[in-house]
């Protein structure tokens, strides 16, 4: 299962913010709903005290009063009903809803309780003081109370405001931590991009400039297995190159020793086929020994580091003129469309294998009579080589294979199936590339090398 190194970050840092969103919310609740209550409770009472200064004595007899300002103050557009109730000590009515119930208890203090009234919740207040008159004292308890309307709208626009800004601050700090994220991993993504793309053969050490502290670690260690890699494949060419060179003088001394011994006159048939298979032998172990060495040489060229003019035209010239007899000795139309003088940046010796090696082949798989042609022009920024045979061209099952070292498409004709892995890291280390496609007649194959063009 793969896990998202932002998003696990992101987690890290919402979470706490969102426990931090949720907590002051509720805070934000609490206190919408206390001042709510509060402010309820205190026109509750002003009520209730208004009422209550309105009770008086009228010929020795209670008579309560109820002026229309004490019920005014509650007028709202959500319409809440209020109640009222006066009675004399605790059972005597004196006006208001016989049905709005007392408190459990009474005390000299304004009492605030929840009760109902016909089905409906009700929010009340009883608040009780005690009349004079000719030494005579009664207590007098004023109760008002009404429905939660109000209350609740109240509540909902002193909270909602908050709820909204909370969820505001919420987004906000989501995308603020997005876009520092996209910035602060961008430089992982150039050191991933930075490894990801480099060539097989591409062994220098990762930058580390501008890097997080928190990524040189990783990168020392990436660096520690390049310099090993190096080493190795730098020892690994080196063997090879050493050997090739080694082998090239026994292998001449032995193609003269055969010469030498051809022309003998008392050597019999056996004899005679044996020299002639020794010899071809030999040829076939020089041109793989040669083969070696060039791949060694190229593999061993930086990529885009040959800072040299080739006239790559003028190469193309003269390979052909070199495998003109090849191309007569099978009866092939070998020819060449060149633009004049194609300047690209490289080594001419390098150069001059890549094209040596693309036209050899296509004469090799090219059959008898058939076509050859190369061609050189520029495109943009590049120089385009192109060589274009009818030949059988190459099985779709072997495409995948044919840049392989020592892989031949076939057996029936000689090569060492080193030729295109030359020409692709030739192509490479000049920072071009190679790439092959059937021919548009569908008869024969295209191999097109683009390289940069030479820049003054």
């Amino acid at each position: 299962m793969m896990h998202s190194l932002r998003a696990r970050l992101l987690g890290w840092l919402l979470v706490p913010v969102a426990v931090f969103v949720l907590v002051t919310g509720q805070m934000s609740y609490d206190a919408a709903r206390e001042t709510a209550g509060l402010l309820q409770d205190n026109a509750l009472l002003a009520s209730a005290r208004i009422i209550g200064e309105e009770v008086d004595w009228e010929n020795g007899v209670l008579v309560a009063r109820v002026p229309p300002a004490a019920l005014e103050m509650f007028e709202s557009p959500d319409q809440d009903q209020v109640f009222y109730r006066v009675v004399k000590g605790r059972a005597g009515l004196l006006g208001g809803n016989p049905g709005l119930a007392l408190p459990t208890h009474a005390t000299p203090r304004p009492v605030f309780y929840e009760t109902t009234l016909d089905g409906r919740p009700i929010r009340a207040v009883a608040y009780e003081r005690e009349l004079y008159d000719s030494g005579a004292t009664e207590p007098v308890t004023v109760i008002v109370g009404k429905t939660q309307a109000s209350y609740r709208a109240m509540l909902e626009n002193l909270w909602r405001p908050q709820l909204v800004r909370q969820g505001l601050m919420l987004a906000l700090v989501v995308a603020l931590v997005l876009l520092g994220l996209t910035f602060e991993l961008r430089p992982l993504i150039r050191l991933k991009d930075d490894v990801a793309d480099r060539d097989a053969l591409q062994l220098e050490p990762v930058r580390i400039e501008r890097l997080p502290s928190e990524l040189r670690p990783v990168v020392d260690a990436i660096n520690q297995c390049i310099a090993r890699l190096k080493l190795h494949a730098t020892t690994q060419r080196k063997f090879i190159a050493d050997a090739a060179h080694q082998l090239r003088t026994p292998l001449a001394l032995l193609g003269a020793q055969i010469e030498c011994a051809r022309p003998c006159g008392h050597c019999g048939p056996l004899l005679t086929e044996a020299l002639a298979g020794i010899r071809r032998s030999s040829g076939k172990m020089t041109e793989m020994t040669n083969q070696l060495l060039l791949l060694a040489q190229a593999e061993s060229s930086p990529p885009g580091r040959i800072p040299v003019r080739v006239d790559l035209a003028a190469v193309v010239s003269c390979v052909l003129e070199e495998l003109v007899v090849a191309a007569q000795r099978r009866q092939i139309d070998l020819g060449a469309e060149l633009t004049g003088t194609v300047s690209v940046t490289g080594s001419e010796t390098l150069l001059t294998a890549l094209v040596t090696n693309l036209v050899d082949n296509a004469i090799r798989y090219t059959q008898e009579g058939g076509r050859v042609t190369a061609t050189c022009r520029e495109e943009g920024d590049e120089v385009v080589l192109q060589v274009i045979d009818n030949g059988p061209g190459i099985p779709a099952e072997a495409r995948a294979h044919v840049f392989e070292r020592f892989y031949r498409g076939g057996t029936d004709v000689e090569g060492t199936g080193l030729g295109l892995s030359i020409v692709r890291e030739i192509a490479h280390s000049h920072g071009g590339t190679v790439a092959f496609r059937p021919h548009a007649e569908q008869v024969g194959l295209v191999v097109t090398v683009r390289l940069p063009i030479w820049r003054d």
